[in-house]
């Protein structure tokens, strides 16, 4: 695999899982009447110095956007059963 296709994947993984983290998020804190984060702050983190901030949500977003890709793709699997 050349660098640009794991970029790429990285990426769309980023995205997705913050995608999945900003609709959760959003939706759990305007239930609970708390403060809202943006979904910048989802994708790329809090402003900090901090790297590890940095780091840490784009391994968490892409952890999460990874386990949404399968349970899409086992619901799917499961939805269209072969004949």
């Amino acid at each position: 695999m050349d660098i640009l296709k794991i970029l790429s994947v990285r990426f769309y993984l980023n995205f997705l899982g913050g995608t999945v983290r900003y609709t959760f998020g959003t939706i759990w804190r305007t239930i609970f009447n708390k403060p809202k984060f943006t979904f910048k702050e989802y994708i790329y983190g809090p402003e900090s110095d901090n790297y590890y901030d940095e780091i840490g949500h784009s391994f968490n977003n892409r952890i999460i956007g990874l386990l949404f890709l399968i349970v899409l793709i086992m619901c799917l699997v499961n939805f269209y059963p072969e004949k």
